[in-house]
């Protein structure tokens, strides 16, 4: 892809009952990922800074970029390509984001397929850490 072709963005959110450190404690955890996200990733292996990602289509290598302090966790699959996720405060729980880019040529049904995905992850992100222990 040119490096000056526009992406276009979509961003799902959810409210959870469970705090910051909860949340991003679960995203940022490798071994986590096919609990929330198994049409993603079935198994992770982690290779330095990056993860290996095996699904139905093979292996992906994902660079991983997190921040604690600003709640930030990027998966990064190639320059200004893969998902983009923040963990917020939200009163006594958080706000999780969640950004995909996707390039101009993709079709609008399949962002909004790829979207429900999304939608679905982001549930069971919730449904793991509103089980967990708080601190």
């Amino acid at each position: 892809m040119p490096t000056n072709s526009l992406l276009t963005s979509h961003t799902r959110s959810i409210a959870i009952a469970a705090s910051p450190s909860v949340v991003f404690d679960l995203v940022t955890d490798p071994a986590a990922l096919p609990r929330w996200a198994p049409g993603l990733a079935r198994a992770v292996r982690v290779d330095g800074d990056d993860w290996i990602l095996e699904n139905d289509q093979g292996e992906t290598r994902v660079t991983v970029r997190t921040s604690r302090e600003h709640g930030t966790v990027d998966l990064l699959t190639g320059e200004n390509q893969g998902a983009f996720s923040r963990v917020l405060p939200s009163g006594a729980g958080s706000e999780y984001q969640f950004t995909l880019l996707f390039p101009a040529e993709v079709a609008d049904d399949a962002i909004a397929q790829q979207m429900i995905v999304v939608e679905g992850e982001l549930e069971a992100v919730r449904a793991l850490c509103e089980d967990q222990p708080q601190p």
